[in-house]
């Protein structure tokens, strides 16, 4: 290979290294805005569920799904701000299920290798057990510390509401956002394997 084929090799994989970096950080400004989006509708004083049932953790399945898709794109420090944002708006305990969804995000994370070879309801039952053991030690830890909590039927719908619409916001951020399971072998612009 000549001197100047191999400067210009060079200098296409620098370029595309930059389009990469410069996607990743588009996609994790995409999140906060997403982020931003969801905290308005729910603080807007409309209710668009019945007042018997709650609502999904829009916000949850968001970063899981994203997390099991593009993990670069959501780093840890990116969650554990937009979740704790999340708790002092919705006035729940500061960090508590901002750390719950940290460790199961980063669980997630760590299976992503293992669930991208497997169907979509592999993927779909490891989220729900996830978010039910998430569920579970945030009610427990709620109990705990005798910090007052909803009904154990409010907690239960907002668990199954979630569950329901993560296919949803998946399909929703694979046409829209073109959100997928990296390919075996991708690396992120530091060169890290995905």
């Amino acid at each position: 290979m000549t001197k100047a084929r191999s400067c210009r090799v060079r200098a296409g994989h620098r370029a595309m290294a930059e389009r990469s970096a410069a996607r990743v950080w588009g996609m994790r400004l995409t999140y906060v805005a997403v982020a931003f989006a969801v905290f308005f509708l729910y603080l807007l004083p409309l209710s668009l569920t019945p007042a018997r049932i709650a609502g999904p953790d829009v916000l949850v399945a968001v970063t899981f799904a994203w997390v099991l898709r593009r993990p670069d794109y959501v780093p840890p420090i990116l969650i554990a701000g937009v979740m704790l944002l999340a708790d002092f708006l919705f006035m729940r305990p500061p960090g508590l299920w901002a750390a719950l969804v940290l460790i199961g995000a980063e669980w997630l994370k760590r299976q992503s290798g293992r669930l991208r070879e497997n169907t979509f309801a592999a993927e779909w039952l490891a989220v729900a057990v996830v978010l039910l053991t998430l569920t579970a030690l945030y009610r427990v830890i709620q109990w705990l510390l005798i910090v007052p909590h909803g009904t154990l039927f409010m907690v239960l719908s907002q668990f199954v509401m979630t569950l329901a619409i993560y296919p949803i916001v998946v399909g929703i951020g694979h046409i829209l956002l073109g959100i997928r399971h990296t390919a075996p072998g991708e690396f992120d612009p530091v060169g890290r394997s995905l």
